[in-house]
């Protein structure tokens, strides 16, 4: 970790990746009505940074040493992204973004079961809250009548997925960051495929080079910023710091969207929005996680 002093580029780094990650659903409303949706997005979009981020030289030797793990990071990567921006693309931005915002809980899970994290009293309060949360957005007593909606579902899919891509960046620190976002992206791009194969989705024939030209531009200019700075500026701050500053996606998003988008939420899904953030707050400001004995 960096001294203070040191610290001011990357604290300013992750806090433009944030806003730009919670200002990502303009332009991806923007290109879904010029008739382009996620999947195909996706596709070109990633098979893009893939190949700009292989410009950089990723280490193919670490890729081969730790395969396994950087499998796991293309395939959780993939579905996090794919499952991301499909629920931006068609579902309410501030109701997707909170679900998603669901990612202390997992983390918490994740860590307690995969990397033998110690998981003290405050972090299971947090995990409570969050939870709580989730339960008045998806309807309170409602859920147990009926089912929640499919965007739901793949916002809350996103989260699980983005945590777990999380834990996985964690598990291999000794690998680089080109190598691990060069896996991530070519992940995602290869899951699109399949998915178009199997006729998830259409790719379109019929948008022009325009719409084309505007997802060229959103991949090297939101999607390339907002993945290398957020991951960058990660590795060099401490978790609790990186934690709260990230939550500035959750407020950007929630803002634009009420006022660009008019959105708004009923009073019970305001307080569960206040306990989701309470719970990201609770897991920023706990002390690090001690691993137990093996």
């Amino acid at each position: 970790m960096l001294h203070s002093s040191s610290q001011k580029l990357p604290v300013a780094v992750l806090l433009a990746a944030s806003i730009i990650w919670g200002l990502s659903w303009l332009p991806l409303k923007f290109i879904h009505q010029q008739g382009i949706d996620g999947v195909p997005l996706v596709l070109v979009s990633h098979s893009l940074m893939a190949l700009l981020v292989l410009i950089a030289k990723p280490s193919w030797s670490q890729l081969y040493a730790y395969r396994g793990w950087l499998l796991g990071i293309g395939i959780a990567g993939g579905v996090a992204i794919t499952s991301f921006t499909y629920a931006l693309m068609h579902g309410d931005v501030i109701r997707v973004m909170v679900l998603f915002y669901l990612v202390p809980v997992w983390g918490v899970l994740g860590g307690w079961i995969f990397l033998r994290e110690h998981t003290g009293a405050l972090r299971w309060l947090g995990v409570l809250l969050a939870l709580g949360g989730a339960y008045l957005i998806l309807g309170g007593s409602a859920i147990f009548t009926q089912s929640p909606s499919w965007i739901d579902m793949i916002a809350l899919l996103a989260g699980i997925a983005f945590a777990a891509n999380n834990l996985l960046f964690r598990g291999v620190d000794k690998v680089g960051l080109a190598t691990k976002l060069s896996a991530m992206f070519v992940g995602c791009a290869l899951l699109a495929l399949v998915l178009l194969v199997l006729g998830v989705q259409q790719f379109p024939t019929d948008v022009g080079y325009l719409p084309w030209g505007w997802v060229i531009l959103y991949s090297v200019t939101f999607l390339l910023a907002a993945n290398i700075g957020s991951q960058w500026s990660v590795s060099l701050l401490e978790a609790g710091k990186s934690s709260v500053i990230m939550i500035m996606e959750l407020v950007a998003a929630v803002v634009s969207a009420m006022f660009v988008a008019g959105e708004s939420l009923a009073p019970l899904e305001w307080v569960g929005c206040v306990l989701i953030v309470s719970a990201a707050l609770l897991e920023a400001y706990r002390p690090p996680a001690a691993l137990a004995p093996m």
